[in-house]
């Protein structure tokens, strides 16, 4: 019994000299609608080949012409090739990781001097300018070593950690929207404030601790250990642990504060942020990069942007909230025996012995011993931290756009 397919067959033609004459009774094939007819595929399976339910696949030409994205996938930004690409990724992995950087540990000094600016009463020198905080933390660093200029940073870390952590327990047993989405209503939006504000209320303890390691002076301080935050925040809500005095306020008395200035800062930089994208985005869009530089300009389109709108939407939240922050951190030291450091000198330490009632005794007093200044005690250290952020991005954006153009 002979095969009916032929030797040599392969697909419509033969593997031998060229194709056959066709006979005389056949046509040949005039269109791809006849081809669709003599090349199959396999039948459609929901679930493979990233289907679903109901979906086919499509016919052979009928998408997009080879090499171009489909209906689904996001253009290659970068050109050149897979090292291309592979740098495109790797140069956005390391931008976002040097803006987090910038963030939590390069900035971290900057945080130890504001904080502890704002809860020295005693201070005659407000630092105001940067010129002023960046001389005190020379005098402290060359007094106590640097160590004293990044303490306090593992706790803040973890008051992170603790909440993110609780934000996601919350949203998951409760009606309360985690984010907000496009169709949103004030229903929607008052349960994920209220979401934002039941956050920071169960990490105030946690809080409480981690403002007190970063202000602490080193001179008088023991080596603390990495979840002694944790003990100590646990250790403030069961009324245990470290000895304080009756001028601690009960943790009732900072709720309010706690939360005002949480959902406060939310809602600024939210808006600022999507205020900030949408005028990029827009100056993007009327401004097309030319065919030397497409490669280049659209990785640069795709990753500062949401960059610059973060760093713009937590400077202004920062600056529009400084005089409540104040508040919150003296409230939140009152009655804990903190020693500081002198804000004045930089080689002394200084007790902390406040007596405020609560928020509204707090601000009254602040103003009429103080002044309105007072409130904006230690604002320097902000101008530095923000130029710091500025010098960071603004670098890695030169360096990646010289590996990109190298490899382009």
């Amino acid at each position: 019994m002979h095969p009916r397919r032929p030797e040599g067959f392969d697909g419509l033609g033969y593997r031998g000299g060229g194709r056959e004459e066709p006979g005389p009774g056949a046509r040949p094939f005039s269109s791809a609608s006849e081809l669709g007819h003599w090349v199959t595929s396999p039948p459609d399976i929901p679930g493979s080949r990233n289907l679903h339910w109901g979906e086919k696949t499509p016919p052979y030409g009928a998408g997009t012409p080879l090499g171009g994205a489909g209906l689904n996938e996001e253009p290659s930004l970068g050109a050149g090739g897979p090292g291309a690409e592979q740098l495109n990724r790797f140069a956005g992995f390391g931008i976002g990781l040097a803006s987090l950087f910038t963030e939590n540990v390069l900035a971290h000094p900057c945080i130890v001097l504001r904080r502890q600016c704002q809860v020295n009463y005693h201070a005659r020198n407000y630092h105001l300018t940067p010129f002023t905080i960046v001389n005190i933390m020379y005098s402290i660093n060359k007094t106590q070593g640097p160590r004293a200029l990044w303490k306090g940073m593992g706790s803040t870390f973890i008051v992170q950690g603790i909440t993110l952590g609780t934000e996601g327990i919350i949203s998951e047993f409760t009606p309360l929207p985690r984010e907000i989405s496009h169709k949103w209503n004030l229903k929607q939006i008052g349960g994920h404030l209220l979401l934002k504000g039941l956050t920071h209320v169960i990490a105030m303890p946690f809080y409480s601790a981690s403002l007190i390691e970063t202000v602490q002076s080193e001179i008088i301080r023991d080596n603390p250990g990495i979840l002694d935050c944790v003990k100590e925040g646990i250790g403030r809500v069961v009324g245990m642990g470290v000895p304080h005095s009756k001028r601690l306020l009960p943790l009732m008395v900072l709720t309010f504060p706690t939360a005002l200035h949480g959902v406060l800062h939310y809602i600024i930089s939210s808006i600022i942020q999507k205020l900030v994208l949408f005028v990029l985005k827009r100056d993007n869009s009327h401004n097309l990069p030319t065919e030397s530089s497409t490669s280049v300009q659209s990785m640069l389109d795709a990753y500062f942007p949401e960059l610059i709108a973060s760093f713009a939407a937590s400077l202004c939240a920062d600056v529009m909230l400084y005089p409540l922050e104040t508040v919150l951190h003296r409230l939140h030291i009152q009655g804990t025996r903190t020693i500081i450091d002198n804000t004045d000198l930089g080689y002394e330490v200084l007790p902390i012995n406040t007596q405020y009632e609560g928020m509204r005794d707090c601000v009254n007093t602040i103003k009429r011993e103080e002044g309105m200044l007072g409130f904006y005690k230690g604002f320097g250290a902000v101008i530095v931290q923000y130029t710091l952020h500025v010098a960071v991005l603004q670098l890695t954006k030169i360096i990646y756009s010289t590996l990109l153009q190298n490899v382009s």
